[in-house]
């Protein structure tokens, strides 16, 4: 199956072993986008480096971002402004919700739900334009720097957001009623490809797919960073395993995202959007590392300094590799119809992989 087939939402090649319908064995072949990435960031300042984590994980570009600022700042000892640490929480929430409305479409068009497709990006769309008014970008915004953000917000920005979330609590039902309910969705759903909470923890699965068989995974609640400790919301959790609960998950976690969202919008903090920075950063010799809670799970950023303005070593903990690995343990024994519906709730993105 693959490199390009619409299931794998990239390019992926599975080498699939069957007897008859059902499957036997699946082997990823991952690397046909592979760019050396953590290579390259031997050779980059600490500011060039947050352009590369954008094309990771694209869908989780903000919280990419700030896992390297924000083992930078912890390497330097910097204390960012409050204004900063909530305008960031308000952003990675907003990335969490569009990542998830992305993943709902295509999860429904996976299984033959076409008009998912269009209510999905209908909705993903009102967030995209709220990134582009401040950041200047849709997709890829680069708007977190060591010290802080790249500029302050656009003057409409509250407004906007508030008025998302409004619409977006009427809308959320829907996805529930064209989706979660149908029949056919959840025959091809429930009982299939589960995975219990100890073989989640064996393959290091973390996020909505890890939750999902009721692992406690959540970084923003186990290792608060940004405003995280300042706000109330519940860790969703799920103990079926299968690829509705996981698709449950995400739903769910899309409202603790407004819940967060609303908990900050008219409490954004007054003041500077960055703290002066030196215009070469040289991290002090030693080992840092940072995790953050991205849409699929723990993205991790390990770096080793030895004083230089480049990192000596990177390395990224990507929650799509551990994810992705756990594939032929949920698709054995399953029908090779059902190895779409498992690949989708797992939700990799395969750049993240491929590094």
């Amino acid at each position: 199956m693959g490199p390009q087939h619409p299931s794998t939402h990239g390019v992926l090649r599975l080498v699939l072993s069957l007897k008859g319908e059902m499957v036997q064995k699946v082997e990823p072949h991952c690397g046909y986008i592979h760019r050396g990435m953590e290579k390259m960031t031997e050779t980059m300042t600490y500011q060039q480096i947050i352009h590369l984590t954008d094309r990771l994980d694209y869908l989780s570009a903000h919280m990419n971002n700030a896992a390297v600022c924000l083992a930078v700042e912890k390497a330097l000892d910097i204390e960012v402004p409050e204004r900063v640490k909530v305008i960031r929480t308000i952003m990675d929430e907003l990335a969490r919700i569009a990542s998830h409305q992305l993943w709902w479409c295509s999860f429904g068009m996976d299984l033959g739900g076409l008009t998912c497709f269009f209510y999905g990006l209908r909705d993903r769309e009102k967030i995209l334009d709220i990134f582009e008014e401040t950041t200047g970008s849709r997709l890829i915004q680069s708007y977190n720097c060591p010290g802080g953000l790249m500029a302050d917000l656009d003057p409409n920005f509250q407004k906007k957001v508030k008025d998302f979330i409004k619409y977006f609590r009427k809308i959320l039902p829907e996805y529930d009623e064209l989706l979660s309910g149908n029949i056919i969705m959840m025959e091809r759903a429930k009982g299939v490809g589960v995975m219990s909470k100890e073989q989640a923890i064996s393959f290091g699965m973390t996020g909505p797919s890890g939750r999902g068989s009721g692992f406690s995974c959540d970084v923003r609640k186990h290792h608060p960073y940004h405003a995280y400790d300042r706000v109330k919301f519940n860790e969703v959790l799920r103990t079926e395993g299968d690829t509705y609960a996981r698709y449950m998950v995400r739903l769910d976690e899309m409202r603790e995202s407004m819940n967060i969202i609303e908990q900050l919008i008219d409490n954004i903090p007054t003041g500077d959007v960055a703290v002066k920075m030196k215009p070469i950063i040289k991290l002090p010799e030693g080992e840092y590392y940072q995790r953050v809670e991205s849409a699929r799970g723990e993205f991790g950023v390990y770096i080793i300094s030895k004083g230089e303005k480049n990192p000596y070593r990177m390395k990224f903990r990507s929650p799509n590799f551990c994810n992705l690995s756990a594939l032929d343990t949920l698709a054995r024994g399953q029908k090779i119809a059902d190895l779409v519906a498992i690949g989708g709730s797992l939700d990799y993105i395969i750049p993240d992989i491929d590094r």
